[in-house]
């Protein structure tokens, strides 16, 4: 699953320090042993003491200026302490992805951006993994109070259990696959990510292929062929027998 890359500026902010000694006289950023979000910044072997953005956390082994980045994507190890939360409603910390606030809503979360929430809904079928920052299959993180999505159609239809793997004929991977409709040669279901079901139609004069998987003419559907005809005659029957 793609994962979410928002730019944003980090703050840095500098506080005494008269212990941590710099290994060298040259300019160096180098961790603190203990805070995961606190640094040491060498100039001429003199060393300052930094804090990343509320919400970042430093790492050592990016070779850019800014070392800090998000959590999921820096190993602290055993460096688990932080500085204090600076935390609104939907932002825990000024900076990082979030979950919605109630539990129950999985498919929702929050891109903080000093304190500003950005609201971001994942693709049909996926929940919010705070551990990853990105949007996965249910199943792989089985977050608890989670509302089930949208399986079932108005008629009834459910996405079957095969539809999440979604392969088509040559056994090629399908994103969204399609299930015709029992009886009506028209319509046709698409399963989201394989698991959210939506009731699609084609346009009038062409039914629905279940080999190509796109709607087509009825002459090229096998017991479709006569389904506008036979419509029609079902049409005209109704208006005579009311």
């Amino acid at each position: 699953m793609n994962k979410f890359v928002v730019c944003f500026a980090v703050v840095a902010v500098a506080v005494t320090n008269a212990q941590f000694k710099c290994p060298n006289d040259k300019y160096g950023q180098y961790r603190d042993e203990v805070q995961c979000d606190k640094y040491y910044e060498c100039v001429d072997g003199r060393a300052t003491e930094k804090l990343c953005a509320d919400g970042l956390v430093f790492d050592e082994t990016i070779r850019l200026k800014n070392k800090c980045d998000q959590p999921f994507n820096v190993d602290c190890e055993d460096r688990i302490e932080l500085q204090p939360p600076k935390s609104t409603r939907l932002c825990p910390r000024k900076n990082g992805f979030f979950a919605h606030p109630d539990p129950s809503v999985c498919n929702i979360f929050y891109n903080c951006i000093d304190s500003e929430a950005i609201e971001i809904k994942c693709t049909a079928g996926l929940h919010f993994d705070e551990y990853t920052g990105t949007c996965v299959w249910p199943d792989s993180i089985h977050r608890e109070g989670c509302n089930a999505e949208n399986k079932t159609t108005k008629d009834g239809f459910e996405c079957p259990s095969e539809a999440i793997k979604g392969t088509d004929i040559n056994g090629q991977t399908i994103a969204h696959p399609k299930f015709p409709h029992p009886t009506d040669c028209q319509r046709f279901y698409v399963c989201l990510n394989g698991v959210d079901a939506r009731d699609l139609g084609c346009q009038v004069g062409q039914v629905y292929n279940d080999v190509t998987q796109k709607c087509d003419d009825p002459e090229n559907v096998p017991g479709c062929e006569d389904w506008y005809t036979s419509t029609e005659e079902e049409a005209k029957e109704s208006k005579r027998t009311k």
